[in-house]
């Protein structure tokens, strides 16, 4: 099967939902959209820790994480699931963050490694994008 970045190997993505967040509606649309772009696409449902997060990356061979944050703790969050990342033996997968995330905040995340920082009003099309070009960048490093 041709990926949706047009390789022959299809892109694998988690989709994580980390912390007490229970609102989840917008990461099933990402996750459902994702998989009838092409996508690989596995959903951790809510209330994750960054291990567990971290350990369903690991050993699903993923390519790229997408954290979905809705609760306001992305500072707190973020560079928990890195550190998880890298003791599960992941430390260069691309993490992308969505939610509803201040500017400022932004501008930090990018800072600690997130490869791309989407909000509401994001479209599909954008956010496939946004996963190809992650995994091009991985790739091509």
């Amino acid at each position: 099967m041709t990926s949706a970045s047009g390789n022959d190997e299809t892109l694998k993505i988690l989709i994580a939902k980390p912390g007490l967040d229970g609102h989840d509606r917008g990461a099933r649309i990402i996750v459902r959209s994702l998989r009838e772009a092409g996508f690989d696409v596995s959903y951790t449902g809510i209330r994750q820790t960054p291990d567990q997060i971290a350990g369903k990356a690991a050993s699903l061979g993923v390519s790229i994480v997408g954290l979905s944050i809705l609760s306001g703790a992305h500072m707190e969050l973020v560079p928990q699931v890195f550190r998880a990342l890298e003791r599960h033996g992941c430390r260069d997968l691309p993490v992308v963050v969505g939610g509803i995330i201040p500017e400022q905040d932004r501008t930090a995340l990018l800072e600690a490694g997130v490869v791309a920082v989407l909000g509401p009003g994001s479209s599909l099309k954008e956010i496939a994008e946004v996963m190809r070009s992650a995994s091009r960048s991985v790739s091509t490093s």
